[in-house]
């Protein structure tokens, strides 16, 4: 028998983390699910991703023990699937979890009918559990198959029903008041003491204050706006920010930002790097910029392929131990840094026990002003500073000589796709060409290479090759960052690609009894649901997304029936907003530009790049702009001039133009 299973070809780094388990693995695909049928075996589907700590145990406790194998593959076709590559797969089964249990995570393992339907599962099982669990549904399955039947049926129905959005009978005119039956039972979970809301552990959730920055500004809310910044700076103090190598952890296990769970992942950094870059644009805080400039620089040094994509995420584990690669004891610390090393122990919360108790060992964070430590330790501000970065330079070099976390080097399409709306985000507010290039190359890669002949994107991209199928957040997020980069540079190339993906997602996704869009593409394989995804969570919902792609795409080309369809997607939502505000976070941006109009800034002649530099310098969260010398945008037409002009437009009314930025600003809304 050979040491590795089916895994072994995979392109998915965490599949082939499996490749050597006694367990006969399959990827999911025609060969496991034709073998289950013809066998009229049980499938067990597993579910985790590469930088899951869980999954790893369940491995080295279950999936790696030859008497827990023997189990498994006695009475399943056991399937591994990577829920990063397969959201579609996951999604399903996760509903089935939640239905059964009332909560889900990953891993997810769940036990189906040979024809996929689900009848149990949970999330992580001890070893003894596990081998029970499986041996009590072979034999329901063995001895009673007539019961297995009817907990498939109940559970299939209860998936496809999940979730469900009708259309709006009549979309009623938004006011003020929409907005503040979301924020006012919103505003009781702030945390006024660390930011963030009143529980533990703690999520990031970028969407959450980029509509809360948007909202707090717009309303002139003091303390929404104050909860923003003070969340902002907080998180950025925290132990959740790599304080050295910049870049942010998943989450943190506590209510103080202080303990994180060490993964980091590209498509919460991605979204960070927006959030940090508007925040920065609104306020100009020095520390907002800061943390957009490390973080890029971290992906750019550690997450970005030679084709120019970004990967995944790192793990949080090295030499299997969560967080090894990061913390410090005092002794490697002050040998490091010598002389600097109490100032910089004070700076970071160094101390002998430890500052995470539980290993005692340190986790570099921020708890004390820097004005203290100048008045501590007597110097400037300037010293402070140069011995900081020096310190940084120090222990940098020291920690890169550890043994690192595992990299999952696959790249997803709807994460690239926020990574590149992050740098051209970051390039217009900071002025740095060099994000810009970097978010054009990666454009370009996927348009180049990650294309299907009809048309349609593919998700991942791995060893030259792309292989799944897109989803609809693939081609929301994607199409997001075309729009950024035509803002960034004004070339119509990318809104052509942007309108392209787009109507093949109207072509494709559209599900005829709802205004949402279906999760897979009719060209996806069958499962046995299709779903919408809806709730925003750590990411956005793709159809939030997608909804206000087709409303900006829709006054830039005007396209009457992208505005339509946006409308109603926002209509049908629009009621669950104030139930639980902060999951439909992204729906509620749009439900504000609703309420205050987008500013359609139109810019032309030949100094169009010096005013739309000098415009970046102004936060205007309701915005659309556009511009250039040449075009065939309605919004453009009959505006070009070789002498600048800046054209105010809303709800299809332009102002006069005028010839400055400042002037322009009068007619802001």
């Amino acid at each position: 028998m050979s040491d590795t299973n089916n895994l072994i070809n995979a392109s998915s780094p965490y599949l082939l983390q499996h490749a050597h388990n006694p367990v006969d693995w399959y990827e999911w695909g025609a060969e496991a699910l034709e073998k289950a049928k013809a066998e009229n075996k049980l499938i067990l589907v597993s579910i985790g991703y590469s930088a899951c700590h869980w999954c790893h145990v369940m491995e080295r406790e279950s999936f790696e023990n030859h008497e827990v194998a023997e189990v498994m593959n006695r009475h399943f076709v056991c399937i591994k699937v990577d829920r990063e590559e397969r959201p579609d797969i996951d999604q399903i089964y996760m509903y089935a979890i939640q239905l059964m249990t009332g909560s889900g995570g990953w891993p997810l393992n769940c036990i189906c009918l040979p024809d996929q339907r689900p009848i149990y599962g949970g999330t992580y099982f001890r070893k003894n559990d596990w081998i029970n669990i499986l041996e009590n549904v072979a034999a329901l399955w063995a001895n009673e198959p007539d019961k297995a039947i009817q907990y498939a049926e109940r559970l299939t129905s209860g998936i496809k029903d999940s979730e469900k959005i009708i259309a709006a009978v009549t979309t009623e005119e938004y006011t003020q008041a929409h907005l503040t039956e979301i924020i006012d039972p919103w505003k009781r979970h702030f945390d006024i003491a660390y930011g963030g809301y009143n529980r533990a552990p703690k999520f990031p959730l970028p969407n959450n204050w980029v509509f809360l920055l948007r909202y707090g500004f717009l309303k002139d809310d003091e303390s929404v706006f104050t909860a923003v910044c003070h969340t902002l700076e907080e998180m950025s103090r925290g132990g959740i920010y790599d304080q050295i190598g910049g870049g942010f952890a998943r989450y943190s296990v506590d209510d103080k930002w202080h303990v994180p769970h060490f993964e980091k992942m590209l498509y919460d950094n991605a979204q960070l790097i927006s959030l940090y870059a508007e925040a920065y644009q609104c306020t100009k805080f020095d520390s907002f910029k800061q943390t957009v400039v490390e973080t890029i620089n971290w992906v750019f040094d550690e997450m970005t392929s030679t084709d120019g994509l970004f990967y995944s995420a790192l793990d949080a584990d090295s030499e299997g131990v969560e967080g090894k690669f990061y913390v410090w004891d005092k002794a490697e610390f002050d040998q490091v840094l010598g002389a600097d090393a109490q100032l910089i122990g004070a700076y970071y919360n160094i101390t002998e026990e430890g500052n995470w108790e539980e290993e005692q060992t340190n986790i570099l964070r921020k708890t004390v002003s820097d004005d203290d430590l100048l008045a501590q330790f007597d110097i400037s501000a300037e010293v402070l500073y140069d011995k900081v970065n020096s310190a940084k330079e120090k222990l940098l070099a020291v920690r890169n000589k550890r043994i690192r976390p595992g990299l999952d080097d696959k790249c997803l399409t709807a994460w690239n796709g926020m990574m590149i709306k992050a740098l051209a985000d970051a390039a217009a507010v900071l002025n740095h060409q060099a994000y810009y290039e970097k978010a054009s190359t990666a454009a370009s890669f996927i348009l180049k290479h990650l294309k299907s002949e009809n048309g349609g994107l593919y998700r991942n991209y791995k060893n030259g090759k792309a292989s799944i199928t897109g989803f609809l957040d693939d081609y929301a997020f994607f199409i997001e960052a075309l729009i950024a980069l035509y803002e960034a540079d004004f070339d119509e190339k990318w809104l052509e690609d942007a309108k392209a993906l787009t109507d093949y997602v109207m072509a494709n996704f559209t599900d005829p009894e709802s205004p949402m869009f279906f999760y897979t593409s009719a060209e996806s394989e069958d499962l046995i649901a299709r779903k919408h995804e809806v709730m925003d969570n750590v990411i956005p919902a793709s159809n939030s997304a997608m909804a206000q792609n087709l409303k900006k795409l829709g006054l830039l080309f005007d396209i009457e029936a992208y505005a339509e369809k946006a409308s109603a997607m926002l209509a049908a939502v629009q009621p669950k907003i104030k139930t639980y505000g902060s999951a439909y976070s992204n729906w509620a941006n749009q439900l504000l530009n609703e309420i205050y109009g987008i500013n359609e800034i139109a810019i032309t002649g030949l100094e169009t790049e010096a005013v739309k530099l000098e415009l970046s310098g102004h936060y205007i969260p309701n915005k659309i702009t556009l511009g250039g010398t040449k075009s065939n945008l309605p919004l453009l037409k009959g505006k070009q001039s070789n002498e600048t002009k800046v054209y105010i437009c809303r709800n299809k009314v332009c102002q006069l133009p005028v010839n400055t930025v400042e002037e322009a600003l009068l007619y802001v809304q």
